[in-house]
Protein backbone atom coordinates (compact mmCIF):
# COMPACT_ATOMS: atom_id res chain seq x y z
CA UNK A 1 0.00 0.00 0.00
CA UNK A 2 1.21 3.74 -0.91
CA UNK A 3 0.54 6.77 1.22
CA UNK A 4 1.16 10.09 -0.21
CA UNK A 5 1.96 12.51 2.58
CA UNK A 6 3.17 15.45 0.37
CA UNK A 7 4.19 16.28 -2.65
CA UNK A 8 7.52 14.78 -2.46
CA UNK A 9 7.34 12.07 0.28
CA UNK A 10 5.13 9.07 0.04
CA UNK A 11 5.30 5.59 1.99
CA UNK A 12 4.95 2.21 0.32
CA UNK A 13 4.93 -1.13 1.53
CA UNK A 14 7.01 -2.64 -0.72
CA UNK A 15 9.71 0.34 -0.27
CA UNK A 16 12.37 0.65 2.55
CA UNK A 17 9.58 -1.17 4.65
CA UNK A 18 7.26 1.43 4.68
CA UNK A 19 9.48 4.19 5.82
CA UNK A 20 8.70 7.68 4.16
CA UNK A 21 10.82 8.11 1.15
CA UNK A 22 11.31 10.81 -1.76
CA UNK A 23 8.80 10.04 -4.25
CA UNK A 24 10.69 8.10 -7.04
CA UNK A 25 13.66 7.19 -4.66
CA UNK A 26 14.57 5.13 -2.00
CA UNK A 27 16.18 7.38 -0.23
CA UNK A 28 14.49 7.69 3.01
CA UNK A 29 13.34 11.15 4.70
CA UNK A 30 14.52 10.07 8.06
CA UNK A 31 18.11 10.29 6.70
CA UNK A 32 18.36 13.46 5.29
CA UNK A 33 16.73 14.37 9.19
CA UNK A 34 19.68 13.24 10.36
CA UNK A 35 21.82 14.73 8.22
CA UNK A 36 20.31 17.98 9.10
CA UNK A 37 20.42 17.19 12.69
CA UNK A 38 24.19 16.40 12.72
CA UNK A 39 25.01 20.12 11.36
CA UNK A 40 24.62 19.03 7.31
CA UNK A 41 22.96 22.38 5.20
CA UNK A 42 21.26 21.87 2.07
CA UNK A 43 24.52 22.14 0.12
CA UNK A 44 26.15 19.10 1.45
CA UNK A 45 22.63 17.05 1.88
CA UNK A 46 22.23 17.17 -2.27
CA UNK A 47 25.61 16.63 -3.03
CA UNK A 48 25.25 13.70 -1.33
CA UNK A 49 22.29 12.92 -2.62
CA UNK A 50 21.97 14.44 -6.22
CA UNK A 51 18.04 13.38 -7.02
CA UNK A 52 17.03 15.64 -4.27
CA UNK A 53 16.48 19.73 -4.52
CA UNK A 54 15.65 22.45 -1.80
CA UNK A 55 12.19 21.62 -2.29
CA UNK A 56 12.69 17.83 -0.93
CA UNK A 57 14.52 19.06 2.13
CA UNK A 58 11.74 21.71 2.83
CA UNK A 59 9.35 18.69 2.33
CA UNK A 60 10.97 16.47 4.60
CA UNK A 61 11.28 19.08 7.53
CA UNK A 62 7.76 20.06 7.06
CA UNK A 63 6.96 16.46 7.20
CA UNK A 64 8.98 16.40 10.79
CA UNK A 65 6.80 19.51 11.91
CA UNK A 66 3.24 17.81 10.96
CA UNK A 67 4.16 14.75 12.93
CA UNK A 68 4.60 16.62 16.03
CA UNK A 69 0.88 18.34 15.40
CA UNK A 70 -0.90 15.12 14.33
CA UNK A 71 -0.10 11.47 13.55
CA UNK A 72 -0.32 9.72 9.80
CA UNK A 73 -1.68 6.66 9.53
CA UNK A 74 1.64 5.49 7.58
CA UNK A 75 0.64 1.48 8.13
CA UNK A 76 -2.19 0.02 6.50
CA UNK A 77 -4.74 -1.07 9.37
Amino acid sequence: MRTEINEFIVADSNICHGQPTFKGTRIMVSIVLEMLEDGADTKEIIEAYPSLTNKHIKAALNFAAKLTERSFDLVPA
